[in-house]
């Protein structure tokens, strides 16, 4: 959750290293993802493209294999690339279910598609490395600074993509389990501040709107959740965000030990937030703000330091950014701008060929858990939220400055506001018709898989991570998706 990295909600959690980029560096106020889910949101990031344009619809369909990078790019024009850990922009990765779900999201059930969150205390107050595999991952890029960087006649760039702060696997949740659980150990939790967590207010499940509604059904939200369990829930999210900055830590010291720190830009960021129980949620798909706002730091030579950048930017700035630090050609068809001239402080009449970087950001939503696509416009203090068609699914308004956890949808009261966002929006992207053509898609996709299946259909469907309900009402749940179809 990106709020973590500036005040005030830095002051639940002791994140050092962060607090050290943003000493040293550039802080971005209002960094959004383009897509509020692992794979669709990457894409964003390693293609410089808004989600629509690479139609990268759900976790399971993303780039190309063979498309080219900003990564791609250095490595041509010059530069040592290294990559570690998790990469997750390519198409036909993630379980089955997460792509039947999305696929099936039109279909007129409600069932649910994920464990109830929980929390996980394990080990003692020594035990430090709870997520394993990322500090293997942190290892390997320590090691490759220390022993390739260092010796490199060449300059670098190295990628390390962590899980955490990624909620784990939730096996107790049967077989296909989703990852609901929250774990972290006595050490990271003696990094939050009990005191300083807000419980987030929620409105009655029949005031809510009806795609919030169904992704809090479909999340295992709607039962009874106590105060403390809430607090607790947030609580291990933000140890395992303390234990993602020691990893954060690690790169830095790195960097220091072998001299490279003063000639390295550091940049640090998320594919998504985690909405930790707001709006009755955890998890992402939504364009709530702890869902949809992400980190953004940026240090090194030449950025500016102890600076709190303002300005609305999202993950497609980053591949003409890196291009720019490399001094590479920035191709022109990219969604994404320069944040070169941000960084520097530099004014924006001293802008790119393309003319001055938008005053909005767009994001955009297709996958599991919302039944509907979902476009979120943010400019000034206004965050826009269109659904599906436009008429369909009423629209959302929030008026960030007054209302910054987002509970109040003012957007009968605003038609004018309401009409002039919705025409930048349809200037950016033709969203009905893109809206159809992932209905489409999503359509044929559940088509094709239904019918590799053959005899063994019913028995797949039923037990995927919604086999709990599913197996109630077999019979019921098949009709539905032949009437879809």
């Amino acid at each position: 959750d990106g709020r973590l990295t500036f005040y005030p909600g830095n002051q639940t959690v002791d994140l050092p290293f962060i607090n050290f980029m943003r000493r040293y560096g550039t802080v971005f106020l209002n960094a959004y993802t383009n897509s509020p889910i692992c794979c669709p949101s990457r894409a964003a990031m390693w293609s410089g493209l808004f989600t629509h344009l690479t139609e990268s619809w759900n976790n399971f369909k993303g780039l190309d294999p063979d498309y080219v990078t900003w990564m791609d790019l250095m490595e041509k024009y010059g530069y040592h690339t290294q990559k570690y850990g998790k990469l997750d922009y390519t198409s036909g990765h993630h379980s089955v279910s997460n792509r039947v779900e999305a696929w099936t999201r039109d279909v007129d059930f409600l069932l649910r598609q994920e464990g109830r969150p929980v929390v996980n205390l394990t080990g003692d107050r020594k035990h430090v490395r709870v997520m394993e595999a990322d500090w293997r991952n942190t290892d390997k890029a320590v090691n490759w600074i220390k022993e390739e960087a260092i010796n490199l006649t060449q300059p670098f760039a190295l990628y390390l993509g962590l899980n955490l702060p990624h909620p784990y696997p939730s096996p107790y949740a049967g077989e296909n389990f989703g990852s609901s659980t929250f774990l972290t150990s006595p050490y990271w939790l003696e990094k939050v501040t009990y005191e300083a967590i807000k419980i987030p207010k929620w409105s009655s499940l029949s005031e809510m709107h009806p795609v919030d509604y169904y992704s809090s059904y479909t999340k295992n939200c709607t039962g009874e959740f106590t105060k403390q369990e809430v607090r607790n829930i947030r609580a291990f999210y933000y140890a395992m965000c303390a234990e993602t900055d020691a990893m954060l830590g690690e790169i830095i010291s790195a960097l220091r030990d072998t001299g490279l720190l003063k000639k390295t830009i550091v940049i640090f960021t998320a594919d998504h937030g985690e909405l930790a129980m707001e709006h009755r949620q955890f998890y992402k798909m939504s364009m709530y703000e702890g869902s949809s706002h992400v980190p953004l730091l940026v240090m090194g030579p030449g950025i500016k330091k102890q600076q709190q950048v303002p300005n609305v930017v999202s993950l497609v700035d980053i591949y003409p950014t890196m291009l720019d630090i490399a001094r590479i050609p920035v191709p022109q068809n990219l969604s994404g701008y320069s944040l070169i001239p941000l960084l520097c402080g530099k004014a924006e009449n001293e802008v790119s060929p393309r003319g001055p970087r938008p005053s909005w950001v767009l994001s955009e939503f297709h996958g599991c858990n919302v039944n509907s696509s979902v476009y979120m416009l943010r400019t000034g203090k206004w965050k826009y939220v269109a659904y599906s068609d436009g008429h369909s699914v009423l629209p959302q308004l929030f008026d960030l400055t007054a209302d910054p956890d987002e509970l109040t949808n003012v957007a009968i009261k605003f038609p004018v506001i309401v009409r002039s966002l919705d025409k930048v929006l349809r200037s950016v992207v033709n969203y009905p018709k893109v809206s159809s053509s992932v209905q489409e898609y999503n359509k044929r996709q559940f088509i094709s898989w239904k019918q590799s299946l053959g005899q063994n259909y019913s028995n797949v469907i039923a037990n995927l991570r919604w086999h709990q309900d599913w197996l109630k009402e077999p019979k019921k749940y098949e009709n539905a998706i032949d009437k879809w179809l």
